[in-house]
Formats: C-alpha cells, structure tokens, sequence
C-alpha cells in the first residue's frame, strides 16, 4: 500500500498558454472597466489606471527590446543557410508575390463592404477640421531603405508644455538592409568570418532564450494592455461610426476566418495545425496593436509552429512585420476611403476602386517604418483625391479597430511563409502537425527530432 501524498498538481488547461491569455483578457477587461468608471482617463489616469499603462507599455517594451538584435542574427546566421539554398531568389520572389495576392483579395473584401454596408452614409457628424498629419510616400520608401546609421536607429524630440522629449525609433528594412549586406560581406570574406558567423548562431540562441522568457509572462502584460485599451478609450466611442467599425470587423473577420483557411486548405495543409500554430501571436498582437512588437512571437510561432525554416523565416516575417498588412494596408483603407467618399457625398467610379486596390497591393511600403494604418489611409485619400479631413473623424475609433488591424496583420505575416514553404517543398510538417497541447510552441522533443530534417530539406 502506497503511503505518497496524493500530487497537488495543478489541472493542465489552468497552467497552458491559450486559457491564460484567454484569462489574462478577462481579468484585464475587469481592472480596465474598474478603472474606467472611477474616473482613469488617456491624459489623467488615477492609480489602476497608470499600473496598467505601465505594465502594458513595459511588457510591449520588452518585446521591441528584443527586435533589433533579433532581425540582426537572425538574418546574418541564416545568410550562410541561403547561400546553400539553389531556390532562395525563387522564395523572396514568392513571398512577394504572395503578399500581394492576399492584399489583392483583401482589398477586394473591404470595397465590397464599403460600398454594400455604406458606412460613411447618415452619420449624423459634422464635418471634421482639415487633417494635416503626415502622408506616406514612394520617395520616403526609397530614401528610407538608406540606413541612417549602423543599428537603424532614429530619434525625435518633442516638446510639451515647455518639457522637451526625445523617443528613439527604429526601422525595421533598414535593420533587414544592414543584416543582409552583413550577412553577404561574412560570406565573401571567407574563412576568416567563421568566427563572426559562429558568434552570430551563439547570440540568436542566447537572444531566443531571453524571448522565451518575455513570452512566458505575456499573460502579466496582456492584463496591462487590455485594461489600459478600456480604460483609455472604452467602447462608447464608437457612437455614430459603429457602422464603419462593425463593417471594419466583418471584413477582418473574413479574411481571417474565410480567406486564410481557403489558402491553407488549398496547399493540403490542417486549418486546426495552422490557428493554434499562429494564435498566441493573433493574440498578442490584439492587445499590444504592433505588428513591429509581435514580431519576436511571430518569427517563434511560424519557425516552431508552422516548420518554416529559419532560414527562410528570418526574411520573409521581418519583411511582412512592415509591408504585409491585409488589415492595416487592405481592408481598412478599402473601406475607410469608401466611408470618407460617402461622408462627403462623392462618388467613386470603377477607376477609383481600381487606384484603391492599387495603391492596398503597393503601398504599403510606401509607408514601411511608419504608423501604418494612418499613414496609409492618407496614402489612399491623397491618390483618389479624397478630403483628408475624414482621417480626423475616423481617429475617434482608431484605437479599437487598429485591435483587430493588428491580429490580422500578424496572421498573414506568418500564413505567407508558410504557403510558400509548403509549395516550395521545404515546409517542416513534423512541426507543422506536431500537437501543440496547449503550449505557446510544439514539444520540445518534437522540435529536436525535427531540426535535421529541416536542415536536409533546406539545403537538397
């Protein structure tokens, strides 16, 4: 007869990732509602308010801590990788291709909401003042791509109320410049450069532990971001605009929940093995609205959870985290230039639609580096002609459709190396259909025995 006490472990759903973020979201939306209705506002928040704008700002800190080295190492450690790679110009060419298909149908779906929901007619708003922020570019894309200095780095300095203070930025193609014009120079030096490139492998190990570390509590910061979201801003600003914002969701919906299975299905791949592969992502860039401060997840979840080669994965998801975005870059524009036309009264021929579809396929590097979907709906407003004064109405609700934006954008950051990986013959489906038991990544020992045969399948 045993006399062992009896195990006191806790039940599996309450220590996995998912139910814990599922739980975070919960807990953060009561501390947010608490906060909201004992007075916390953006500008003046009181106790609770301010502990969860400092966790939540803390944790997405964090993450953008852990981008710039990242990218790096990443990229450099991959370039000898590439190089043994006889297909690799065929996947750049094909990621880019891919982008701008899913762009394309995306783009299709917010016009076709736009002009079936007509958001912009009967709000009952007046007209707002003359938006005078800044527009995207194709010379600013292209003199952008020039890095500034070695790490990329950028500073701006702003004064408030006679308080002068400066942010450090960064951009993330100058970074992936820089990475790859390292990456090439090791690898035209030689067998001297050995010693970089064993060092680089070494750091991106080191730099993925310290990730996994910052992952493990996301729980903690999605509390913060969630319940600074409601506290900040609510839900009753959506008031007249609750048209565009449900028409906003609907259309992210579909490409999230109808178009991105459609092509994981039609490339033979389990839509199941692919959500709960891409959601702690999804997830964390709902709460954290950057698709630059989800990049560090993304780039974990389409490596370990979809078996993209890391090789490959380390250009096409930074390269997505900036110009790849279904919902900053397609639905929202799409149907945020159609309610601006309604507002207005103006009608939109099938050449409008048309410079609409264009302008969501291409430019969304035009406004790589920058605040995204503002930035490209000015884009957008300017090529049709539209009165830029509507962006101003449309920041009233801003901060609750850029939630939803932002999963999307994350989703089809990794969807896209993930298509091109299984067409190309180099997708890791050990990985890719290893169960994931409630954990943020596959197994370890499924992911070890599983490392070889990616490397064979990357370089035959």
């Amino acid at each position: 007869m045993s006399n062992s006490a009896p195990s006191s472990r806790l039940p599996r759903w309450m220590t996995s990732f998912g139910p814990q973020i599922i739980a975070a979201l919960i807990v953060g939306l009561i501390l947010g509602l608490v906060a909201k209705y004992t007075g916390s506002t953006a500008d003046a928040p009181n106790a609770l308010g301010e502990a969860l704008q400092i966790i939540g700002s803390s944790y997405v800190a964090l993450l953008r801590t852990a981008v710039i080295p990242l990218i790096f190492f990443a990229v450099v450690a991959s370039i000898a990788n590439l190089a043994q790679v006889t297909n690799a110009a065929r996947l750049a060419w094909q990621t880019l291709l891919w982008f701008g298909i899913t762009a394309l149908i995306s783009v299709t779906i917010g016009m076709g909401l736009g002009a079936f929901m007509q958001p912009g007619a009967n709000t009952g708003q007046s007209a707002p003042a003359e938006y005078d922020g800044k527009t995207g570019d194709w010379l600013g894309f292209l003199t952008g791509l020039i890095p500034a200095n070695f790490l990329g780095l950028g500073a701006s300095t702003k004064m408030t109320d006679g308080v002068a203070t400066t942010s450090i930025s960064f951009n993330v193609l100058q970074i992936l410049v820089i990475a790859i014009a390292v990456g090439i120079a090791a690898l035209k030096v030689g067998k001297q450069a050995e010693p970089f490139l064993a060092f680089s492998a070494s750091m991106l190990s080191i730099i993925q532990k310290v990730l996994w570390w910052i992952i493990r509590i996301a729980p903690l910061g999605t509390v913060g971001l969630i319940g600074n979201a409601v506290a900040s801003y609510g839900w009753d600003t959506i008031g007249a605009l609750g048209k565009f914002t449900a028409a906003i969701y609907i259309g992210l919906a579909l490409v999230l929940f109808a178009l991105y299975p459609v092509l994981v299905r039609s490339h033979g791949l389990s839509i199941k093995q692919y959500f709960s592969g891409v959601w702690p992502a999804v997830q964390l860039g709902f709460v954290s609205r950057s698709s630059i401060g989800t990049l560090p997840l993304t780039q974990r979840v389409t490596e370990r959870n979809l078996g993209v080669p890391s090789a490959y994965a380390s250009f096409a998801v930074p390269l997505g985290a900036t110009t790849k975005m279904d919902g900053c870059a397609a639905i929202y524009p799409a149907i945020a230039a159609t309610f601006v036309a309604q507002f207005f009264g103006i009608d939109l021929g099938l050449t409008d639609y048309l410079l609409i579809a264009l302008v969501s396929v291409l430019g969304s590097a035009a406004t790589a580096g920058t605040t995204g979907a503002v930035v490209m709906l000015t884009l957008t407003l300017s090529t049709l002609g539209l009165p830029l004064a509507g962006v101003g109405l449309l920041l009233a609700v801003d901060p609750i459709v850029d939630m939803g934006r932002t999963a999307v954008n994350v989703a089809g950051q990794a969807l896209v190396p993930t298509i091109v990986a299984k067409r190309e013959g180099i997708l890791n489906m050990e990985l890719y259909n290893a169960p994931r038991n409630g954990d943020p990544f596959a197994d370890d020992s499924v992911a070890a025995t599983a490392s070889q045969s990616e490397a064979n399948s990357v370089t035959s």
